[in-house]
């Protein structure tokens, strides 16, 4: 009897556990979905400057990659699979931006987009480049951001889908001289800051390799917030233009302070120049008779930038600067380079972004050269009564 009830528990125990197996099986089978989904999602991170002294850049950058990325995740996603976007704060702080960086690395991502400045980029670079994942930067500027001059070699992770310093200040030196037909100007620029020094640096050399001439060099910091000792300096040389490579919230002080001391002549200056607090701190009228290089203008009739206007006004409710546009665009672009690599790999699509050709962007068809810069085309922007009017474009001649 004894052994009877053992053979009947044994075939129980079996049947139990061959029941509880199948039941795993089934169950595990009911989960799969939800984790293949998460898996089946693309990570990609961005790391931008939403607070800080440059928050107005990275918050424009952040919000085209987003809508970018959402009208894609709309219509289907990549290789089937959803993009997951990541976005953290680095506060412009460049200490940050290497913690921002780390922690994205650390979260799977495939890519990185962003920061929007030069100094913030250099900070994560060596996190991308450690960890083999390509960063794609919407508006750092400088040329040293994607290649190393003290070593002669390309930042092999690192890519940027603006136009670059020397670009910049060729196609103004081209726009004074053959359009605006001055000859003689002043130069004050952020002696603190790469990005305003190489854009001074490369404009006198281009404006004077033209027959132009510099008479005044002045500078400053960007804690500074009084400029007319410098601007009267200035004004006794008899300018007939002043180059201000700077950022909208020294600039916009500076052309007040300048208008205010009776200088009247045209102010230039760069993509810094563009952002929504410019107009409040200078105000409409003393910004009249001003020239900015920049990536695009809002006012471009093409029918892929105006309903890029509408649908970023739709979601946020105001007027794309060029850091949307550029953030857009690079939302774009790193889609294409996954859906080119066929996998979302980091260094599969390191490779696809180095093979980009005639991308159609919002700020331009661009293709990358050998140091990972865009080849395409440099507005030129004029302010009018607080509102940016596009003059023409032009193709820096490299």
């Amino acid at each position: 009897m004894a052994k009877l009830v053992s053979s009947r528990k044994l075939r129980y125990y079996a049947l139990a556990t061959a029941v509880f197996f199948l039941l795993g099986v089934l169950l595990s089978g009911c989960g799969a979905p939800q984790k293949q989904s998460e898996a089946e999602k693309i990570k990609i991170g961005i790391n931008y400057e939403l607070s800080g002294k440059v928050a107005t850049y990275g918050t424009s950058c952040k919000n085209g990659v987003v809508l970018a990325l959402e009208e894609i995740n709309k219509a289907g996603g990549v290789l089937g699979k959803q993009i997951e976007v990541i976005v953290r704060d680095n506060k412009s702080d460049t200490a940050e931006s290497v913690n921002v960086a780390t922690q994205l690395a650390s979260m799977g991502v495939v890519a990185m987009i962003g920061p929007a400045t030069t100094g913030d980029v250099m900070a994560a670079e060596p996190v991308a480049t450690s960890n083999r994942i390509p960063l794609l930067t919407t508006s750092a500027t400088a040329p040293t951001v994607t290649f190393d001059e003290e070593k002669n070699k390309v930042r092999e992770y690192i890519f940027r889908i603006c136009i670059i310093d020397p670009d910049q200040a060729m196609v103004m030196a081209d726009f004074v001289w053959n359009n605006l037909k001055l000859k003689k100007g002043a130069i004050m620029m952020d002696t603190g800051n790469d990005y305003s020094k190489g854009l001074a640096e490369k404009f006198k050399e281009y404006f004077e390799a033209k027959g132009g001439k510099i008479v005044a060099t002045e500078g400053f910091v960007d804690t500074d917030t009084v400029f007319k000792p410098q601007l009267t300096k200035i004004w006794a040389k008899k300018p007939e233009f002043i180059y201000i490579p700077a950022y909208y919230n020294q600039v916009g002080l500076i052309v007040k302070q300048a208008r205010e001391l009776g200088i009247d002549v045209p102010f230039l200056g760069a993509d810094g120049w563009d952002s929504p607090e410019l107009v409040s701190i200078a105000g409409a009228k003393a910004l009249n008779n001003t020239y900015f290089t920049n990536h695009y203008s809002s006012q471009d009739p093409s029918p892929e930038v105006q309903a890029f206007v509408k649908a970023y006004k739709e979601k946020y409710g105001v007027e794309p600067d060029s850091f949307a546009a550029l953030g857009y665009d690079a939302g774009r672009l790193m889609a294409e380079a996954i859906k080119q690599a066929g996998a979302a790999d980091p260094q599969k699509i390191r490779d696809a972004l180095e093979k980009i050709k005639d991308f159609p962007g919002i700020t331009g068809k661009l293709s990358f050269d050998e140091k990972h810069n865009p080849i395409k085309e440099v507005a030129i922007i004029k302010m009018v009564d607080g509102k940016q009017e596009l003059v023409t474009k032009l193709v820096p001649k490299r």
